[in-house]
């Protein structure tokens, strides 16, 4: 059998083994320090980590919160100013109403209360002040006078007589 012969390796400054293994366990540390992730924190880290997060999605829920308080405020107030206003013009009509009815009562109590008048079946009409009578009257003089007894009350601007004379 034939004896192998090794070679050895050049000869020259000698490394110290202590110097490799510590630099090979340096670099072994940090290359395994750079891939550290969520799962290689500590508990106190990860701690942080979610107090972090959740203060900050209560930030943006407060901010969206007060958004919505926002728009839910500038739209109550123009349901406000809306309801005002179509009050105001219900109130507005029902006021005229109220004076129309107002005006015919007291256009028909004042032809009630003519003896030549009183008898008769006139219908009194108002509307915004403007009265219109019709029906009959026994006479002209009777029916001037019912004219006159309309424009006398408060409220009334003008008179539309459409009385008929017959005569009894």
């Amino acid at each position: 059998m034939r004896k192998q012969s090794f070679k050895r390796l050049p000869t020259g400054p000698r490394l110290d083994t202590h110097w490799v293994v510590a630099s090979a366990l340096a670099l072994v540390f940090s290359l395994s320090a750079c891939g550290k992730s969520d799962a290689d924190k500590t508990a106190g880290q990860q701690l942080d980590a979610a107090i972090a997060k959740t203060g900050q999605a209560a930030a943006e829920a407060k901010a969206e919160s007060e958004s919505t308080l926002a728009n839910a405020q500038a739209a109550l107030k123009d349901i406000t100013q809306n309801a005002e206003h179509s009050a105001k013009e219900i109130s507005s009509q029902g006021a005229g109403a109220l004076d129309d009815l107002a005006v015919t009562a007291a256009v028909s109590a004042g032809l009630a209360s003519d003896p030549d008048l009183r008898a008769l079946n006139i219908k009194v009409d108002a509307k915004n002040g403007a009265v219109t009578l019709n029906g009959s009257a026994p006479t002209e003089a009777a029916r001037e006078n019912a004219s006159t007894i309309s424009k006398a009350v408060r409220g009334v601007n003008s008179v539309d007589n459409k009385l008929i004379v017959v005569g009894r």
